[in-house]
Formats: structure tokens, sequence, C-alpha cells
């Protein structure tokens, strides 16, 4: 259990500090990942909450 919690948590720093990454590690190459590279291009905020949201869900 507490491995589960230690992943999501690395999961969320590397989600902050490099959006499309936390996307990559955790959902693999797809739809996601575009999305996410898309949305940090286009301003920091919206690709670090679809990050967010895609880890934390």
């Amino acid at each position: 259990m507490a491995n589960d919690e230690t992943n999501k948590l690395l999961l969320v720093i590397i989600a902050i500090l490099i959006p499309p990454l936390g996307v990559l590690l955790k959902d693999g190459v797809g739809l996601h990942f575009i999305l996410s590279i898309v949305l940090t291009l286009m301003f920091y905020v919206p690709g670090l909450i679809h990050a967010l949201w895609r880890i934390l869900r």
C-alpha cells in the first residue's frame, strides 16, 4: 500500500516540474501525452492541471 502512495507522490513531484513527463510515466505515449505537451507549450498551468488530473484520478 505504501508503495502505491510513494509512486503517486513521486509522479506528482515530477508532474509539477515537467507535466508531460508525469503523464508519460503514468499513461505511456498516447493522446493524453500529446495533449499534455500541447497544453504545456501553450501555457504551463493548463499542462500542470491536466497532468495532475491524470495522475490523481
